[in-house]
């Protein structure tokens, strides 16, 4: 188990993406960290992680309030004695052609998805950096890539996390903290089945492998980047899109 005595924070780990990889890193002997706003979820990921012989902690927060962040930093160093991964997987999208997109509804993208990843990323950056060890992995998007029509809010706070990771990776790897993403493209996941079946096919039109990507791709993805094997990669964006956006 290669996160045997390692400790992980995942956040928006409730479902789907988050809640792969954080299966996934509880199965190599990491110890999680599960962050969500939506508690009765994350307890049952919990459950079904100790059900397997792993040990996972649950923490409800709100990613956008750095007080929040701050306070479920602290309660896994305390529980836990260290952080050695932060995985920035939380985000949500609100969709709408740009002349019609409310205000709300960019800065509410903007909050979650790259203000959220600032805020968990300050909040474990010192004790680090004290370390002398920490990986750092934010979930970025094709999107944030490519652009994407009726997606203006979504792409800016996911080309945000590229820039963002970028710097920091410039900033810490003196003290042996890498800092990178992963750009999922087309995931199958809760979310993208609920899509009519002709905007499935036209996005399979477009994938050269001629498949969606699972969960499972992804996590692996972020598995190596927090591995050893990674140690001398930082600043860096891999795309997981099954040739999509090359």
């Amino acid at each position: 188990m290669i996160f045997q005595d390692r400790v992980t924070i995942v956040t928006g780990a409730s479902q789907g993406i988050g809640e792969t990889i954080a299966r996934t890193f509880a199965r190599e002997g990491a110890a999680i960290a599960l962050l969500d706003v939506q508690r009765d979820k994350l307890e049952a990921v919990s459950a079904s992680i100790a059900a397997e012989g792993g040990r996972a902690m649950v923490l409800t927060a709100d990613v956008t309030k750095s007080d929040q962040t701050a306070a479920a930093v602290a309660a896994v160093l305390k529980e836990f004695g260290r952080v050695d991964h932060l995985v920035n997987n939380a985000g949500i999208a609100r969709d709408g052609l740009f002349l019609r997109m409310k205000e709300e509804d960019w800065d509410a993208v903007l909050a979650v998805n790259l203000k959220g990843a600032f805020n968990m990323t300050k909040a474990v950056a010192r004790p680090m950096v004290q370390a002398h060890y920490g990986r750092i992995v934010s979930l970025s998007s094709i999107a944030g890539m490519m652009g994407n029509a009726g997606q203006a809010n979504y792409a800016a706070s996911k080309a945000g996390l590229v820039g963002f990771s970028k710097s920091l990776a410039r900033e810490l790897a003196s003290r042996n903290v890498t800092v990178n993403c992963v750009a999922p493209g087309f995931i199958a996941t809760a979310m993208t089945a609920a899509l009519p079946e002709n905007v499935q096919n036209s996005f399979l039109d477009v994938i050269p492998m001629g498949r969606f990507g699972q969960p499972e791709d992804v996590a692996q993805a972020v598995r190596f980047l927090c591995s050893e094997d990674a140690a001398y990669i930082t600043g860096q964006v891999i795309n997981i899109n099954g040739g999509m956006y090359m």
